[in-house]
């Protein structure tokens, strides 16, 4: 399979680069691709969260320990003192603790749903190969005028370079539709979650080998 090569102007240079078909192309109807994709996108968001939440419980409330009331007669529930989760400003019963939400996915599990993730973005033809380029200085108005060239300033784009490029990574940080990327970071969720995709030709060339 090959695909056209862009300039960073937007205009085709006439030249071709080949994609790996087994990375590009893939059957998505073989296997079970939508199960393998839920797998890989669960443990990649389940991965960022922090599990730092934390409520009070009733013996960490701070308040009196004494018993408000008598144990039977009262008409009420056996409440117990003043940090009892029935009354207002007590403890959380069965409230959120720390916890580490990380899992693991097989590396060739992870490596087929990036694969399939990829062939399901050029099957919907928002993957653009550009010849490899730089930024002369850290300027977000140069990588806006990229985008502005493919037509893509309203869209959530990923950019993925071969290696890091600081000029180029600095960039695209402020702007909030953009996310830069190594090839070799590439993961299922960061290619889903975007409208389209500008690989370098560099780029391409690592992916190949995925």
């Amino acid at each position: 399979m090959e695909a056209a090569v862009y300039n960073i102007k937007g205009e085709d240079t006439g030249r071709k680069v080949e994609l790996n078909d087994e990375v590009f192309g893939r059957n998505l109807e073989q296997g079970n691709a939508e199960h393998t994709i839920y797998l890989d996108v669960k443990q990649y968001l389940a991965n960022q969260r922090q599990g730092t939440h934390k409520s009070k419980e009733r013996s960490e409330v701070s308040g009196s320990t004494r018993k408000l009331g008598r144990q039977k007669g009262g008409g009420g529930a056996r409440r117990g003192d003043i940090n009892s989760p029935l009354l207002r400003g007590g403890g959380t019963v069965f409230g959120p603790r720390p916890r580490d939400y990380r899992s693991k996915l097989n590396k060739k599990q992870k490596a087929l749903a990036r694969r399939i993730a990829l062939t399901s973005k050029n099957a919907d033809q928002q993957i653009i190969v550009v010849e490899n380029f730089t930024f002369d200085a850290p300027k977000t108005k140069s990588y806006l005028q990229l985008a502005k060239n493919f037509k893509l300033d309203q869209k959530k784009v990923l950019l993925v370079l071969p290696e890091s490029d600081l000029n180029v990574q600095l960039s695209v940080r402020n702007v909030p539709n953009a996310l830069s990327m190594r090839a070799i970071d590439l993961n299922a969720y960061s290619v889903l979650n975007n409208d389209a995709i500008l690989l370098t030709e560099g780029s391409v060339e690592v992916l190949n080998q995925f």
